[in-house]
């Protein structure tokens, strides 16, 4: 769960500090888009924390527009994973291995769960609505990606194909885990770019 960094040097670090009674160990995490709390975003999905970090949860709608993602084009580049891979935002090739296929939008596999949250032990029980990051789960294929919003694709950065992220516009938004080795300086804010990633494919 370590964030990644932003191609103009911020970071992506989606998950909140807000848990159900402020109580951690009861494994009910908010999920900071839900919009079940105010936690003061603005049009990139990004806010300052108490310490004066601004970061990003979601998509970094004006950055996008700065890069000119657009819905016909691969995206471009759009930051570095802690593990150094890229990321992009929204648009893919259909086909992974070849550049020449058509743009798509890249959808996550994770999907609400059926149902309702238990009630006993101080649980906050109602439906599986997204409120909190332990009502989704992660269902392999349902979208294009895997569990850490990513896959094995050429990009016009990677002609030979890499491992990529791709930011979605649905849960869980940014990537919540990573395929590498984290390089240790992501730990911790980064200074600079992580080198490049290795992983298998």
């Amino acid at each position: 769960k370590e964030p990644g960094v932003a191609v103009n040097g911020l970071i992506f670090d989606p998950g909140a500090a807000e848990f159900y009674k402020g109580d951690p160990t009861l494994g009910w995490q908010y999920e900071a888009l839900s919009g079940a709390l105010p936690l003061g975003f603005d049009e990139s999905h990004a806010h300052v924390q108490p310490t004066g970090k601004y970061h990003y949860h979601g998509l970094p709608t004006l950055l996008m527009g700065d890069l000119k993602v657009q819905a016909d084009h691969h995206s471009p580049q759009v930051g570095w994973a802690a593990d150094g891979f890229p990321i992009y935002a929204l648009y893919g090739f259909s086909d992974p291995n070849n550049r020449e296929s058509q743009v798509v939008e890249m959808t996550a596999s994770y999907r609400l769960k059926p149902g309702k949250r238990p009630t006993a032990n101080g649980q906050p029980g109602g439906r599986y609505d997204g409120t909190f990051t332990a009502d989704y789960t992660y269902t392999a294929g349902a979208g294009s990606l895997d569990e850490c919003n990513g896959t094995w694709t050429a990009t016009p950065d990677h002609p030979e194909g890499t491992y990529a992220y791709f930011l979605t516009r649905h849960y869980p938004f940014v990537p919540r885990c990573v395929k590498g080795r984290v390089d240790p300086a992501m730990v911790v804010p980064p200074i600079g770019i992580p080198p490049i990633g290795t992983t298998r494919r």
